[in-house]
């Protein structure tokens, strides 16, 4: 245990708290940061000037990094007949009707997304109790509910990732892995940014975007100058 807690002092003197990085600078201090045994994950945390308790005010989207996640998402698909044989064909770990439902309602959960074609929302509306808080319930918004079941589930392994916003305004997600480069880090982060930007509500007031840091796994996190990103 002393030598994480040396490893993270000694990534945190390489961070100045009281400055504001550019994009490509901060994505630089993350990796350089970086000191973990494993992979670590780069976490972007958007600070927003909305308030998610009014629905004019929700912020919700999916994004596809340019450069992948760098993530195994193990994908879980609602089908039945052509459409469940493409989603087996388009990679899905698990695809299912009634029997993925009890699965789920037993409480095993697998998997990492969630999809659904339409005409099985009737069935997995009554997961929303399990899936609605661990934010994995479909949703058209996200395209997690639609046709082409096919093209979801190689969206999200390809790179897409869904945000949302918390209770206090806050959006976090990841953004690639510390051993990708950088050029392809700074792309992803330009693209999530891109997506928060895209969602913005009719409700929203004032300055949308108020702050931004990336940090890694375990590293510490580094302040971005909202400006540098075009």
């Amino acid at each position: 245990m002393a030598n994480v807690g040396k490893r993270i002092r000694a990534a945190r003197e390489k961070v100045d708290a009281n400055k504001v990085y550019s994009v490509e600078e901060a994505v630089k201090l993350v990796k350089g940061a970086a000191s973990a045994k494993f992979d670590e994950t780069v976490e972007i945390s958007l600070n927003l000037g909305v308030d998610p308790r009014h629905a004019d005010q929700m912020v919700r989207g999916v994004c596809q990094l340019p450069a992948g996640s760098g993530k195994n998402v193990r994908v879980a698909v609602f089908a039945r007949g052509d459409k469940a044989e493409e989603a087996k064909a388009a990679g899905a770990e698990i695809v299912g009707a009634e029997d993925l439902l009890a699965v789920v309602q037993g409480g095993t959960i697998d998997f990492d997304r969630c999809i659904a074609s339409p005409d099985m929302m009737p069935l997995v509306g009554r997961l929303g109790k399990v899936l609605g808080p661990r934010g994995m319930m479909p949703n058209p918004k996200v395209g997690t509910v639609t046709p082409d079941v096919a093209g979801a589930v190689k969206a999200a392994k390809g790179g897409s990732v869904e945000f949302r916003v918390e209770k206090a305004g806050i959006i976090h997600g990841g953004v690639g892995k510390v051993s990708f480069e950088e050029a392809a880090l700074v792309d992803n982060v330009k693209a999530f940014i891109a997506a928060v930007t895209k969602a913005k509500p009719s409700g929203a007031k004032g300055t949308y975007m108020e702050r931004m840091s990336l940090s890694s796994t375990m590293g510490p996190g580094v302040r971005v100058d909202l400006a540098s990103i075009d």
